[in-house]
């Protein structure tokens, strides 16, 4: 307990009492707030007794320099017998309790002490619960943005699974995004991406992107031009000039059964039909931010026939560490896991590729990065030719 008290008579009565009905409870006398600065800002007390009326303070000045100095410590404040009003004044400035000098017996002394310590750490528990509560309302905007329900009307053509896990390290998405749209025309768009960092910036600029893509498909704009544009938009948003982003745009024709795929520094896809699992690495181009204005994007055209299923996902489904040695499990570890996942439901088969790569991380502590995936297929016609 601080006491800061200039006058060595109530000093000596305040460490009487402290003496008789507080044994064990350690006590600094300090006279000015000067001197009362320094000890906090080496220490955080239990307590602080304040008098207000100091050589370098008076009445509730005192109070708000205290609390300047350090807000999370509770404070007693001592009165002359003809300012009551003032301690009352003081409860309402922020100090927990009040006490009148030559009114103090040793029980009121102990109990306003004790109590105005439970309400500063009540104090502090009811912040930290509302700052949680405000990440949480936080987080639940974002995950909208970034994770939206897929845009695909009534006669939809595929089948949609999207999961997103964060990464052990943050409570808050990071930069992971997707979204699929079905358009007028029957096509179906979709997209998958990755802003590099972590937190509420990363994930403010994957809502960006999201949402830039979104209204760009709606428009009509897809291809290497649609790419340019999420680019200005990842430019225009970003809080420095190193991040970046990487994405895979595709778009499925459903009278064909092709996909075309723009791909920009993203990781590949897997391409599964029946028990058949294959890694596919499309040509590409950097990643969004690498080459600004001069980066160029093909586009890939792959096959997606009856009864297969495209998964995209972001790096963070490969790049955990596994087992104790540090090791990665890398894109062909990923592929060796996937390919003995029963996958006779999809749902299923994502969930359980989840688990086990989550199982893999655990001895190393945990998936380090967020993780999103986005499993395509074409949606079952009347005969079932899907699953």
């Amino acid at each position: 307990m601080l006491l800061v008290e200039d006058d060595p008579g109530d000093a000596l009565l305040v460490e009487e009492l402290v003496a008789d009905v507080a044994q064990g409870l350690r006590l600094e006398w300090v006279r000015t707030l000067a001197e009362a600065g320094e000890r906090l800002r080496v220490t955080v007390p239990d307590c602080v007794l304040l008098d207000l009326h100091l050589p370098d303070a008076q009445g509730l000045e005192a109070l708000a320099r205290i609390r300047a100095y350090n807000d999370q410590v509770a404070v007693v404040v001592m009165t002359g017998l003809d300012q009551e009003r003032t301690g009352l004044d003081a409860v309402a400035s922020g100090a927990q309790d009040y006490l009148v000098k030559g009114r103090v017996e040793p029980e009121l002394f102990v109990r306003a002490v004790r109590y105005a310590i439970q309400r500063k750490q009540a104090e502090r528990t009811s912040a930290a619960l509302q700052a949680s509560q405000m990440r949480a309302q936080e987080n639940a905007r974002l995950e909208r943005g970034l994770l939206p329900t897929p845009l695909l009307g009534t006669d939809r053509t595929v089948d949609v699974v999207a999961r997103y896990r964060p990464g052990r390290a943050h409570s808050l998405l990071g930069g992971d995004f997707y979204d699929v749209v079905q358009a007028e025309d029957g096509m179906v768009h979709a997209v998958i991406g990755d802003v590099s960092g972590h937190g509420p910036d990363a994930a403010a600029t994957g809502v960006a992107l999201r949402l830039a893509w979104r209204t760009l498909v709606l428009s009509g704009v897809t291809g290497q031009r649609q790419l340019r544009l999420l680019e200005r938009v990842l430019f225009a948003e970003r809080t420095d000039r190193q991040t970046f982003a990487t994405a895979i745009s595709l778009t499925l024709d459903p009278r064909t059964r092709r996909v075309h795929v723009w791909r920009a520094g993203h990781p590949g896809m897997l391409r599964q039909r029946g028990a058949e699992l294959h890694w596919l690495d499309v040509p590409g181009g950097p990643a969004l931010g690498f080459l600004p204005g001069r980066a160029e994007w093909t586009c890939h055209e792959i096959d997606l026939p009856d009864g297969a299923g495209l998964m995209l996902f972001t790096d963070g489904l490969f790049e955990g560490r596994v087992g104790t040695g540090g090791r990665r499990l890398g894109e062909q570890g990923l592929l060796d896991l996937a390919r003995v996942v029963p996958a006779e439901r999809t749902e299923a088969f994502v969930d359980e590729l989840i688990r086990r790569v989550e199982e893999l991380a655990a001895a190393a502590g945990g998936l380090d990065d967020d993780l999103a995936i986005l499993y395509l297929r074409w949606r079952a016609d009347e005969r079932g030719a899907n699953r």
